[in-house]
């Protein structure tokens, strides 16, 4: 198997990324930490079978959590915003709820 199927962990479903998906061509996706924009695009583009004009990165801190007198801490993560090439099939999820 290659990278290229790891490099995208899932899509990233919220009202922010529901209106640029709409407004702007734009899809959002949790992807590995070390990934760069030349894998993400590669892998966008094998994946879906669509032809990527940009993509556009995010990292976020992981914020500090307690549990009790415990502190614990959520993992740091990266955020790839991805955006079509005009005329090109927008991307669909489905949610599971």
């Amino acid at each position: 198997m290659n990278r290229r199927e790891y490099v995208l962990k899932l899509p990233v479903i919220t009202e922010k990324s529901t209106l640029v998906k709409e407004n702007l061509r734009t899809v959002a996706f949790k992807v590995l930490r070390d990934a760069n924009k030349i894998e993400i695009k590669d892998a966008v583009e094998k994946i879906f079978k669509v032809k990527v004009q940009s993509v556009r990165t995010a990292n976020f801190h992981g914020k500090k959590r307690r549990q009790g007198r415990y502190m614990g801490r959520r993992p740091d993560w990266k955020k790839a915003y991805v955006t079509l090439k005009q005329g090109e099939k927008m991307i669909e999820f489905s949610e599971s709820v």
